[in-house]
């Protein structure tokens, strides 16, 4: 076993040196960057502006680069950016070495591969505080959201799918798999949207707040209310994740398990005398879960950073989601990357518990006997 986790650990490098080679080309030949969203700035025609471009000095992330300065009235000839005219072509220069963009792709590249091998993410472009600084402040909302979602997902699905399973083709069944079909039918987002004008002061009540993890006065209340109090604000946008997550783990468990009920060992349990229960839990439940187990990872990795990107704009909860979209549209490449880098490590950290899972579940599977 420990041959074959030394092997999936190198391999996890090459993996993510492809994902980030893959999507800093996509990046050079995507239109517009952080130069030109300060120019835009400059020029007043940019409408989503989250950078501060008064004062000079540091206001970049990283300064140097004085955006007040006497250059502003100078020609700036001919520039490869759009909307640069009138702008000093050393204060275009000056922009570009504070971005990094005065360097080759490559050189960028490598330099960025060896800062993220040290876990150095460096700054914010537009924001005056470090990635990971960045990235803890967004964690507790996602982790939540994440987290609490998978977790209620399994002990609702599991349970159900058995039932389902066990009781194919009777009428809990069918009348169970319409239910889910339609949960399945419904995005996430629009049911959010149902959720709050029926129970967040919309139309009709008022019982749940429509606004961050924790109110205001969380500080200052006992251990038992604040409990409280997160699930009281996690209830709304919890129910609208696990809607469709539901429906899909709760399908696959059955299938599995059907698919598990039918073959000979079971028949040949049954015939030595014992009970379904000894059948179902003794016998079925450690292969059927095989496959449950395997869609955990992607679950739980779909939840916590790209699921519940809507749920958070429409909650307004501050978390990675609505982070790695601000950060695009805003052109932070500097926390784009960061946060590609750390995803996809995490998720591939997750694959390789997930398979190490296998063997606890069932040590007849041997990793050490295939090849990777």
């Amino acid at each position: 076993m420990g041959a074959y986790i030394l092997r999936r650990l190198l391999l996890m490098i090459p993996t993510l040196v492809g994902i980030m080679a893959i999507n800093f080309v996509i990046i050079q030949f995507a239109p517009g960057g952080p130069v030109e969203r300060v120019i835009a700035q400059l020029q007043g025609t940019d409408v989503s502006a989250t950078a501060r471009v008064s004062g000079g000095g540091g206001d970049f992330g990283g300064g140097g680069a004085d955006t007040t300065g006497s250059g502003l009235g100078a020609d700036a000839g001919s520039s490869k950016y759009r909307g640069a005219q009138g702008l000093d072509p050393e204060f275009i220069k000056q922009l570009e070495a504070q971005f990094g963009f005065d360097k080759p792709p490559l050189e960028r590249f490598l330099t960025m591969l060896w800062d993220y091998a040290r876990f150095d993410f460096g700054e914010s472009y537009f924001r005056d505080i470090r990635i990971l600084d960045l990235i803890a402040e967004k964690l507790p909302v996602s982790i939540s959201l994440g987290l609490w979602m998978t977790l209620l997902s399994y002990l609702v699905s599991i349970p159900l799918g058995i039932k389902k399973a066990v009781s194919d083709g009777s009428r809990f069944d069918v009348w169970t798999s319409g239910v889910i079909v339609v949960a399945y039918a419904i995005p996430g987002f629009l049911f959010a949207v149902l959720l709050i004008v029926l129970f967040a002061g919309g139309s009709f009540w008022d019982f749940f707040p429509l606004r961050g993890l924790v109110s205001e006065n969380w500080e200052s209340l006992s251990w038992p209310a604040r409990i409280a109090d997160y699930f009281w604000h996690l209830a709304l946008p919890l129910t609208a994740m696990v809607l469709s997550a539901f429906a899909t783990t709760t399908l696959l468990t059955k299938n599995s398990f059907l698919d598990e009920i039918r073959k000979q060992y079971v028949v040949t349990a049954r015939s030595k005398g014992l009970t379904e229960r000894q059948v179902l839990y003794g016998h079925v439940f450690r292969n059927a879960m095989l496959i449950v187990v395997a869609g955990f990872p992607g679950a739980f990795i779909s939840s916590f950073f790209a699921g519940s990107l809507l749920i958070e704009t429409i909650f307004s909860l501050d978390g990675l989601g609505l982070l790695g979209f601000e950060s695009v549209i805003n052109r932070d490449y500097a926390v784009v990357f960061a946060t590609l880098y750390i995803f996809s490590l995490m998720g591939l950290l997750v694959n390789l518990i997930s398979d190490l899972t296998y063997t606890w579940i069932d040590p007849r599977i041997d990793f050490e006997t295939r090849e990777v």
